[in-house]
């Protein structure tokens, strides 16, 4: 992410931009430019975490949890080794702040992890590793909980009101840009696979002198019985095929 937005003047005669909320939906909006340049939707992630460090008071360090097919976590973009240890603990318990932010769909705070109850398995180790704060906000999109942000520091009562009310609009603005990054990658991997069915189906049209509807009706046949995704076959077929033509 650049860094522009840690900037207050860009030459000798401009003026510093004051801070507060003009600030913040100054740097927001940076954010949201760089969010739309970025097309691999980890690089988002990445972009969403460093913003989190830069613009919410107390943050430390960051990471993300995803909700994969609803039903498994997967925790992306740590920032360093505190969040990255942190998570590991939470997929292995299967509790935690983040994966709460997620599925509850409400951010969750964490003022001292040391005296906090609810996840009695989870809190001793997170404490013991050095978060003794957190902070989790849940990406959402259309009613479709897609992530969690979730913010680490190593002091207690790290985060304020402030911070949440930051953190919050850093999130909603995330999971537009994630989602969006997303519907581009399966758009381009769409048309990818239909670009090398088509090509599979042109193979065995030439091959066995049969139609394009039968060519198809026997990739899928394939792909059913040998259980794999028809783009795997297609894809096989080719290698072979150009394997065949450089002998």
């Amino acid at each position: 992410m650049t860094d522009q937005r840690k900037l207050r003047s860009v030459g000798p005669e401009s003026q510093p931009i004051e801070a507060g909320p003009d600030q913040l939906a100054h740097d927001l909006s940076e954010l949201a430019r760089d969010l739309h340049h970025a097309d691999d939707p980890d690089d988002v992630l990445r972009e969403v975490v460093q913003a989190a460090i830069d613009l919410v008071p107390g943050t430390q360090d960051g990471s993300v949890t995803e909700l994969v097919g609803r039903r498994r976590f997967e925790h992306k973009a740590a920032s360093g080794s505190l969040p990255a240890r942190v998570d590991t603990v939470m997929s292995e318990l299967q509790e935690g702040p983040c994966l709460d932010a997620v599925l509850q769909r409400r951010i969750i705070r964490v003022d001292d992890m040391r005296s906090d109850e609810r996840w009695p398995r989870f809190a001793p180790r997170a404490a013991e590793l050095g978060a003794l704060s957190m902070l989790a906000f849940p990406m959402v999109v259309k009613d479709d909980s897609l992530c969690a942000l979730n913010l680490y520091a190593e002091t207690a009562d790290a985060f304020t009101d402030e911070s949440e009310h930051v953190g919050r609009l850093l999130a909603a603005h995330a999971a537009v840009a994630y989602s969006g990054a997303q519907r581009e990658e399966n758009l381009l991997a769409a048309i990818e696979t239909r670009d090398l069915i088509g090509q599979a189906v042109g193979l065995l049209m030439e091959r066995y002198s049969i139609t394009s509807d039968r060519s198809f009706t026997t990739l899928v046949r394939f792909s059913r019985q040998s259980n794999r995704k028809l783009r795997d076959v297609a894809a096989e077929l080719i290698r072979d095929a150009e394997a065949g033509c450089s002998k």
